[in-house]
């Protein structure tokens, strides 16, 4: 009778390392990442040494010195005393404006164009393609300059809206003026206003919320908040009853009337844009620079959405088209309801880069003067301090968090709506 016994365990060697299969990947990814540590480490290295030897030791004191320069489009309050880190907040608020403004826009303009390709009606199909030929295949720096130009040399300037038999008026029940020099808007007042609330200090990073915004935006938020419960709760009644309430009329009043009468506590009214001496006072200024990289970089990266999502409608097979039209439906509804719900899964990854590719090429905003992050901290700041280095390294940072951000922001919405596997 024999008895079976477990072959010695071996020994381990650092040959091992090299020639086991078990060992091998995991030394090349330790090798490669000493290889990198080293490398990176000799560039730091090297550049603080060449820094030191012409004077330039990294410093970031600079930042707290007064800047010496004008900001012409700002969201907060801004003045040439104030210090270069102001400067680069305000460009960076206009840079997130920018994103934000191109992003929805391009977003809405780009599913509309191109669910419009995929139309049975041949011009309006064709229109669409050549839209998305001629923006997608011009460099968007040029399509900024040209839009720039237009506003520029086709819109009236402010003497023209004065005197009896002024030139232009203006529209929308004279209350926005549209200029040479940019747009004129109505802006939200308060009669009853509550005040504003200072953070961040008194001069270096001082920024003011008005605390009627907040109250607005918090009664706004749990009026939703309500709203979303009661659409929830209509679900979970049609899931156990099969009929499902109607509570539209409910959740437009849960929405409408608590924002409705806070606006009227407050005295909310419109300030409309004037013409005083040889310009426009009042209102919401929108610089023409700002326009015109808005619409620039909306209708240039609607082209590439529209692709987008073309193809992820195109993607869902034709059987769910034929089966929600056995049902009944009609074709908008069978798009709204069953078409792009399910291309959304394919859409939103290519989207991701498509919005990063806006924020980044907001950057072009120096070629029409628009102030924005390129243009103050590594333009005129570095120009001014010599700290080319600190400031690029610091814009570097900040496109950096951003991209994370809008990529993290997308990635979660895109595990929400993916299907979940059982």
């Amino acid at each position: 009778m024999s008895i079976l016994t477990d072959p010695p365990k071996e020994s381990f060697r650092l040959s091992m390392l090299i020639y086991d299969t078990r060992y091998r990947s995991a030394t090349i990814q330790v090798v490669a990442l000493i290889g990198f540590l080293i490398l990176f480490g000799w560039l730091i290295s090297n550049t603080a040494s060449n820094l030191a030897d012409l004077g330039k030791k990294p410093d970031f004191s600079f930042l707290f010195k007064p800047a010496g320069y004008d900001i012409n489009q700002r969201l907060l309050d801004y003045d040439n005393q104030n210090t270069h880190f102001r400067a680069a907040i305000i460009g960076l608020l206009n840079t997130l404006l920018v994103a934000f403004l191109g992003c929805v826009t391009a977003t809405i303009l780009g599913v509309i164009i191109g669910v419009l390709r995929l139309s049975k009606n041949w011009l309006i199909a064709k229109i669409m393609t050549i839209y998305v030929e001629m923006f997608r295949n011009v460099p968007v720096l040029l399509w900024i300059v040209f839009i720039m130009a237009i506003l520029i040399e086709t819109l009236p300037a402010p003497k023209d809206f004065r005197g009896d038999n002024a030139e232009a008026s203006m529209v929308l029940f004279d209350s926005v003026a549209m200029t040479n020099r940019g747009l004129y808007v109505p802006e939200p007042l308060f009669s009853n206003s509550l005040g504003d609330v200072h953070f961040f200090g008194a001069s270096v990073a001082r920024f003011d919320v008005s605390l009627d915004l907040m109250a607005v935006l918090i009664v706004l938020g749990a009026s939703l908040f309500a709203s979303s419960k009661m659409r929830k709760w209509a679900d979970k009644t049609q899931e156990a009853t099969g009929l499902r309430p109607t509570t539209w009329h409910m959740r437009s009043a849960v929405v409408i009337l608590p924002t409705a009468l806070l606006l009227v506590v407050l005295g909310f009214h419109l300030g409309y844009p004037e013409l005083k001496g040889f310009n426009f006072d009042g209102g919401i200024y929108m610089r023409n620079s700002l326009i015109a990289l808005w619409l620039a970089l909306s209708l240039y990266t609607a082209a590439f959405i529209a692709e987008i999502v073309r193809s992820g409608i195109l993607a869902i097979s034709k059987g769910q088209t034929e089966a929600a039209a056995a049902l009944g439906l009609r074709p908008n509804r069978i798009m709204n309801l069953v078409i792009l719900p399910q291309a959304l899964r394919i859409i939103i990854p290519p989207l991701i880069s498509n919005y990063l590719n806006l924020t980044k090429n907001s950057s072009l905003a120096i070629a029409v003067g628009y102030m924005d992050l390129t243009g103050t901290l590594m333009g005129i700041t570095m120009n001014q301090t010599g700290r080319e280095l600190e400031t690029v390294m610091i814009g570097m940072l900040i496109y950096l968090t951003i991209s994370l951000v809008i990529s993290g922001a997308m990635n979660w919405y895109n595990n929400r709506v993916k299907l979940v596997e059982r």
